[in-house]
């Protein structure tokens, strides 16, 4: 089964859209999937501060 997936409309200045979009050729993926994985790893960090390993 598909993970569902939230859609969300994000606005951004055009100099961090080229910033991303340069990083996430270099690691081969799409600027939502580099900015996606960004916010996973900001996360993560957030709850081992917290030290809360929860999921939600």
């Amino acid at each position: 089964m598909k993970e569902e997936r939230k859609s969300y409309l994000l606005r951004i200045d055009r100099q961090l859209w080229d910033e991303l979009n340069t990083w996430a050729g270099q690691e081969l993926r799409s600027v939502n999937g580099q900015i996606e994985l960004l916010l996973r790893r900001a996360v993560d960090a957030h709850r081992r501060v917290k030290g809360d390993n929860t999921v939600e």
